[in-house]
């Protein structure tokens, strides 16, 4: 057979070059082996870019899985952090929202501006703020008042609806502790402590390898009563507790004995505190845990497996506690909540329903 011209293999040539650029870009799969939690929104942390503010949201990258925790307490800084960060909000798989206070919720005017599609988890309450139903009949009738002097004229429909400020949100209302999709439980419990005692509130327990992960908005049931939760939904040890825990409140004496039953009784295995956790709360729990205590602050990763650890944005070293630029920080934030009337948060109630 004789042998191609070098006129034939040129024009061979640039046929695979053209084919090859014709064809479809494959769309990138999730990253199955990315296992991290960003911050996303708190008060304190070493990064620059990033806007500090009072409230709490994280990115979880776990098994493929992109999923949003809480959204923060300003839309503006929250879609200010999120672009720093280069996170493409229109990529998530779903948002749990842990509960209906605006440090945790008013990031949901930006989502839902970029991705109003996303199924959102929050928890289900009679007149919750993410919208609910009642039946018809949840009121008592007077049946000799006149029409005019009766909801609905004495003919109420079987369901009364009641709306939301985010009508358009895509909201998956949460009544009991549930797994939604494998690996992933969703814990709900009621909030015992703090400024608004019936407080519906979600948390996020992950089944992993090493244990379960579980990721606290706000720990107004108590942090204590969340890890109980949480074993008895994934009945594995607790490998990593992150987030807010709730311990402003509490005297120091109050938050060593959380820290401890914490570190000793619940054999929780690293702990990594933020939000309204305080910073008594930050001292104690990293005088407890030593090198346990993984540092979390605002832009910060905290990579998850066997040794959980903190990395830091980038072009900033990793830390592992806070240091006195952070608490400065922090401090201001938390005297102009308190301004909104938090600091008249009474005191811790009994664990337990």
């Amino acid at each position: 057979m004789k042998p191609p011209s070098r006129f034939g293999c040129l024009v061979l040539a640039l046929a695979v070059l053209l084919w090859g650029c014709e064809r479809p870009t494959l769309a990138a799969g999730p990253d199955l082996k990315k296992a991290q939690i960003t911050v996303l929104y708190d008060a304190f942390g070493k990064t620059r870019a990033m806007k500090k503010d009072w409230g709490y949201a994280v990115l979880i990258e776990y098994r493929g899985k992109r999923i949003l925790f809480d959204t923060g307490n300003n839309a503006d800084i929250f879609a200010h952090n999120v672009k720093t960060k280069g996170i493409e909000l229109t990529q998530l798989d779903f948002v749990v929202v842990s509960h209906r206070h605006g440090d945790h919720t008013s990031g949901l005017n930006h989502l839902l501006r970029v991705n109003a599609s996303v199924p959102i988890y929050a928890p289900k309450e009679n007149f919750g703020v993410f919208g609910a139903a009642l039946p018809g009949t949840f009121y008592k009738r007077q049946e000799s008042l006149p029409p005019e002097m009766r909801y609905f004229d004495g003919k109420p429909p079987e369901t009364i609806r009641f709306g939301t400020p985010w009508p358009q949100g895509n909201f998956t209302l949460v009544a009991k502790t549930t797994e939604v999709v494998p690996g992933f439980h969703l814990i709900l419990l009621k909030g015992l402590w703090g400024v608004d005692l019936e407080v519906m509130e979600l948390s996020l327990a992950i089944d992993t390898p090493e244990g379960t992960v579980l990721v606290i908005g706000c720990g107004h049931p108590t942090v204590e009563k969340l890890v109980e939760a949480a074993k008895a939904a994934i009945h594995k040890p607790i490998h990593l507790v992150m987030g807010g825990m709730h311990l402003l409140p509490a005297k120091d004496e109050e938050i060593q004995r959380i820290a401890t039953a914490l570190h000793d009784k619940w054999k929780v295995a690293w702990i990594a505190p933020g939000h309204c956790t305080g910073e008594a709360g930050f001292a104690i729990l990293k005088q407890t845990f030593g090198d346990r205590y993984v540092y979390a602050g605002l832009g910060s990763s905290v990579a998850l497996g066997p040794t959980v650890k903190s990395v830091a944005e980038a072009g900033q070293a990793q830390t592992q506690a806070l240091v006195e630029d952070d608490l400065a920080g922090y401090r201001h934030l938390w005297r102009a909540a308190s301004s909104q009337n938090l600091s008249s948060w009474p005191k811790r109630g009994t664990v337990g329903e």
